[in-house]
């Protein structure tokens, strides 16, 4: 919790939000950031500026301070790595939510759905992957916003594949939930070539043993 909170105190003091910390074999310790996110206004969507992103810059930046803070702690690693949220960005918070809807996300239940499936899925399905919506309602969450995500189960025509305006289009699935349902939730890693990630480009700073940054 001390590692924690050090890097937590480290990053909003210098202007950003912390999205996720790791620890992986051989002693390395990956911090991941973000920008603070705001809202855009409607003057920004018509003139379709883009979100401000991480930079390299801001990694070394929050690197070079964040070596300094865990070794006044003593903190045990031997390599830091600092970047900015991949394609696969964990979605933590109701304000993460309200940022990516009408994302594509994937998302882990807590428990199974079991009854509440009706038969329209698997009982024991905890995993669900579709387009991130608010939700008018989700039953038994009391004033609590809700969210939803909605899919096809149609497969996905091939390259080239040309798809009939006669077939009937596959019927949508839809599933509400709060936040307090899911154990994990990220965006789904789906590569557009035509900018679908724009909004988390990368940043990346890596540091052996606190000594060198590269370009």
């Amino acid at each position: 919790m001390a590692l924690q909170q050090t890097v937590e105190q480290t990053v909003a003091g210098l202007g950003y939000d912390l999205v996720e910390i790791e620890r992986s074999a051989g002693g390395l310790l990956r911090v991941t950031i973000d920008l603070p996110w705001k809202a855009p206004t409607s003057e920004a969507l018509a003139a379709g500026i883009p979100e401000p992103f991480v930079t390299v810059e801001d990694c070394e930046k929050v690197t070079r301070q964040l070596q300094f803070a865990l070794e006044v702690d003593g903190a045990d690693y031997k390599r830091l790595e600092v970047s900015s949220p991949g394609i696969d960005r964990p979605l933590r918070n109701e304000q993460d939510f309200e940022r990516f809807v009408g994302e594509v996300i994937d998302i882990t239940l807590n428990a199974p759905m079991g009854a509440a499936a009706a038969g329209q899925v698997s009982a024991n399905r905890k995993k669900f992957r579709g387009t991130l919506e608010r939700a008018e309602k989700v039953e038994g969450a009391v004033g609590a916003p809700g969210w939803q995500i909605v899919w096809s189960d149609a497969p996905e025509p091939k390259p080239g594949q040309k798809v009939s305006k006669k077939r009937a289009p596959a019927p949508l699935h839809a599933l509400g939930f709060v936040l307090d349902e899911l154990r994990d939730a990220r965006l789904a890693p789906i590569v557009d070539f035509k900018g679908r990630r724009a909004k988390t480009q990368p940043g990346f700073s890596d540091i052996d043993d606190g000594t060198n940054v590269p370009d």
